[in-house]
């Protein structure tokens, strides 16, 4: 499953760290988080190296649709249940900024972006009501959100609300822009080096690799899940997988940017390339490594698409992974109370573009000495409300319930059988618990113990991945890490 992103335009190979190596800021991740924030760092002045494990955009932002907005689904309404309207304000205060830098820089870099409508709409008249209450809640703080009752589509819909000139972007481009204004200002980006491990000395920290290491006087962690967690920062988000897919659509598209504003979700944007415009299809996302198949959920927005658009034909298919705070907030901040050297930022909801550049921004402003007077939304979850200790407790609850049913429900088998082709199942051999694979011929066998915080890792039978139900770490099937907290691969 691989992003329609990346089909037609690779991103130029950077090479891993070969050396020890000292900055003023190393940055983990280089996603659009990562990238931003070493370039508004390097901008300034300082000395940026940013370790990327895979390939740039590898994870979140290149699999993202890629929707600038302000309009962000039903959000608005939760946030402000949940906060108040005056932190609600400052939410969007950020997002503000975080498209305006985003849109100037697309236009000064030459990255296409297209100004289109948002629109949450109601996939039928009992969605209506939240309909209402995210255009009274994004009204309240400003924003120029319309009522639409009548939206001629081909899929049904009982109405909506519309923000105009809003925009969509492709991801690639702008991280491809992103990593060579880096360079250009000095900055140092490596791929394939994974950090693996941190430790502090005098003045810094240092950051171990697989390759080599980096000393640094400040970190900035832009992982999704932050990486060298030790305050306990992912049991205050959930994990959550979604799917997209390309269509080519002989007939009319949407011209304007849908998303659902109820369950099973349904996000439409079109994209342009050589070969006219394309429909991205979205939604039908669930928590990672916890359904029954991955792939039903795959099918579901291909089922979807198919019966709205009979003549689509399909161009990829692939998923993304979010974090969603259970304060509904993002976070900026601390990695570990009491230690500002390490930063991190996390929690978007599916909201990253301009969630992330804002995050970025933040960050940067705190290592320059600056305070924006939106950055109040960023700056801590609060766990003292009653609603956010409610939802914590609620959380951690699934949380603890998964870990003890995936031990108490391994089965022990002296099997010698393997999985057949593009299967996956977790037992327990002896002591110990194994998950074990067959893709393309050869059949791995690995520990079934997720190296974050000892889950039962299942078999997703869509990706061919290996997925911890507790934070959502992820490995390939040899046991190589994706993505999560997790820092370790499976043992073998």
């Amino acid at each position: 499953m691989t992003s329609f992103w990346f089909t037609d335009a690779p991103t130029p190979t950077r090479t891993p760290l070969a050396d020890d190596l000292e900055v003023d800021t190393v940055v983990i991740g280089a996603g659009l988080v990562g990238l931003t924030t070493a370039l508004l760092l390097a901008e300034h002045g300082v000395e940026v190296a940013v370790l990327e494990a895979r390939r740039i955009g590898a994870v979140t932002t290149g699999a993202s649709n890629a929707k600038i907005s302000l309009l962000q689904g039903t959000r608005a309404q939760t946030i402000a249940h949940r906060h108040g309207l005056g932190v609600l304000s400052k939410y969007v205060a950020a997002n503000q900024a975080g498209f305006d830098w985003l849109l100037d820089f697309c236009a000064d870099h030459g990255v296409a972006t297209q100004r289109v409508p948002a629109i949450t709409y109601a996939q039928s008249a009992d969605e209506a009501a939240a309909v209402r209450a995210e255009y009274e809640a994004t009204r309240a703080v400003g924003l120029p959100t319309q009522l639409v009752d009548e939206l001629d589509q081909p899929f049904p819909t009982h109405g909506g609300v519309r923000l105009r000139e809003q925009a969509q972007v492709d991801p690639v481009a702008v991280l491809t822009a992103l990593a060579a204004e880096v360079e250009a200002r000095g900055g140092q980006i490596f791929e394939a080096t994974r950090a693996q491990r941190l430790r502090r000395r005098q003045g810094g920290v240092v950051i171990g690799t697989d390759h080599a290491e980096v000393s640094a006087a400040n970190a900035i962690v832009a992982t999704g899940s932050p990486v060298f967690d030790r305050r306990g920062l992912a049991a205050q988000l959930t994990a959550q997988r979604s799917y997209l897919a390309a269509f080519q659509v002989p007939g009319p598209i949407p011209e304007e940017m849908f998303i659902s504003a109820g369950q099973p979700i349904r996000s439409l944007r079109w994209c342009p390339t050589e070969a006219g415009r394309v429909l991205l299809v979205g939604g039908s996302g669930h928590d990672v490594g916890r359904v029954d198949s991955e792939a039903d959920h795959v099918a579901d927005v291909l089922d979807w698409t198919n019966r709205w658009f009979p003549d689509a034909r399909l161009l990829d298919r692939w998923s993304a992974q979010d974090y969603h705070p259970i304060s509904e907030l993002p976070y900026v901040g601390a990695v570990q109370i009491g230690a500002d050297d390490v930063q991190c930022a996390t929690g978007f909801a599916k909201w990253g573009l301009t969630n992330g550049v804002a995050a970025a921004r933040a960050l940067a402003d705190r290592m320059t000495g600056r305070r924006s007077t939106w950055s109040g939304a960023y700056d801590g979850w609060r766990t003292g409300a009653v609603k956010t200790l409610f939802a914590g407790a609620q959380a951690n609850a699934v949380v603890g319930r998964h870990l003890s049913t995936g031990w108490l429900s391994l089965v022990d088998t002296d099997s010698a059988t393997t999985p057949p082709e593009g299967e996956g199942r977790v037992e327990r051999r002896g002591l110990h618990p194994t998950a074990q694979c067959t893709i393309d011929g050869r059949t791995h066998a690995v520990s079934a113990v997720c190296t974050h915080l000892r889950g039962i890792v299942n078999w997703n039978d869509a990706e061919k991945t290996w997925d911890c139900p507790l934070h959502g770490s992820r490995f390939a099937p040899d046991g190589t890490v994706l993505e999560g907290p997790a820092t370790a691969p499976l043992a073998h």
